[in-house]
């Protein structure tokens, strides 16, 4: 939810607690918990969480935020030393990996970074920015658009969120989509 307006004390309050204990259910059981568990846990009423977080999708987009940020971040100041499509391929692995925090958020990925918050904006726009950037290169094919890099992330995020380890599972399926996409 991307409404600016500020909130009373007493709402920002909630607001915090909220995605606090979202936070930590979601860590504890993954992202298909009941949001009434988060209600009780942040010790708000649920429609309180739903004047907040109207859907399960704002709430994860709100609760991950931050971890956008820092990834687009990351590859920002990472991209500078890569070539293009090493640049948008560390991303992809990056992207699968912080989706892989809560189990089962993969299957979300896609609508939450619709969303609009500060955090999924940044990530989508890098995300697009290195593909473009890759593409003007001749380094990935022209038909290859944002979305599909999302859809390949929810892919290899749903295959690998149950790997006790999946950094190799992770790089190895990036490569096999890199290679596919790009120029020969």
């Amino acid at each position: 939810m991307t409404d600016e307006t500020p909130l009373r004390a007493d709402a920002q309050l909630n607001r915090e607690r909220i995605l606090a204990a979202a936070e930590e259910v979601f860590l504890e059981r993954g992202t298909g918990v009941s949001l009434d568990d988060v209600a009780k846990r942040a010790g708000v009423g649920i429609g309180t969480l739903y004047r907040r977080f109207p859907t399960r999708e704002d709430l994860l987009a709100a609760t991950y935020s931050a971890r956008f940020l820092a990834l687009a971040e990351a590859s920002r100041a990472r991209a500078v030393d890569l070539d293009p499509s090493s640049a948008l391929r560390a991303y992809l692995e990056e992207l699968v990996q912080y989706t892989n925090v809560y189990r089962g958020f993969a299957a979300s990925l896609g609508t939450v970074l619709q969303i609009g918050t500060p955090g999924c904006l940044a990530t989508s726009e890098e995300g697009a920015r290195l593909l473009h950037t890759a593409q003007e290169a001749g380094a990935i094919r022209p038909d290859i658009s944002f979305n599909d890099i999302v859809c390949v992330a929810t892919a290899i995020s749903l295959a690998t969120e149950k790997d006790t380890s999946p950094q190799a599972h992770i790089a190895h399926l990036v490569g096999v989509f890199m290679n596919g996409i790009g120029l020969r």
